[in-house]
């Protein structure tokens, strides 16, 4: 029998990464910030590509420890640049460590980034009823506002629409359809 999985999860890595962890509620502080890292990267790019060198990422990203990348040098950041099995985009590597940096702010303004991001939906997830991929939002009202609060707070690539992906990655909202397997799971 076939497996009813939304339909954007087409290749291996991509169903793996839907099956197991999109959409599924993340309230660990190290999580939140390698999937916030994840979504900036993927900025002009397709998620398979971020998936497929996410391990890679990983190594590279000292396991995207953010009081590791906070401290970053430029010798460090040149090394990445250089580094053929991850992302070489110079903004983002500079974002990387400007990110971190922000994100270590929040956490010790709020305890924990996990009591700060999941504020903004009241601590529960937005379950949506959605029956076509069409119908998904690419950004919402409170994408929207989270996205200006991290920008105020100093992160970059952190667009409304970078936000609702993490939003959905992480389970703040659950965007699976309907008749997807996965959907009364998260």
């Amino acid at each position: 029998m076939e497996v009813k999985r939304c339909s954007w999860a087409k290749k291996d890595v991509d169903i793996v990464y839907h099956d197991n962890e999109w959409g599924k509620p993340v309230h660990d502080d190290n999580l939140l910030f390698e999937i916030l890292i994840l979504e900036g990267m993927q900025a002009g790019l397709s998620w398979t590509t971020i998936l497929n060198k996410r391990e890679s990422m990983r190594i590279a990203f000292d396991g995207f420890n953010p009081q590791i990348i906070a401290e970053y040098s430029t010798e460090k950041k040149e090394e990445l640049l250089l580094n053929p099995s991850i992302i070489r985009n110079k903004a983002k590597i500079n974002a990387l460590v400007t990110n971190a940096k922000a994100f270590l702010r929040i956490q010790e303004e709020y305890g924990s980034f996990n009591n700060y991001i999941w504020k903004f939906v009241d601590n529960q997830p937005i379950v949506n009823k959605w029956t076509d991929l069409s119908q998904v939002p690419v950004n919402t009202e409170i994408s929207g506002r989270i996205s200006k609060d991290l920008y105020a707070r100093g992160f970059k690539f952190i667009g409304s629409t970078i936000c609702y992906a993490f939003m959905q990655a992480v389970g703040m909202v659950n965007d699976h359809m309907v008749w997807c397997e996965q959907y009364s799971k998260s």
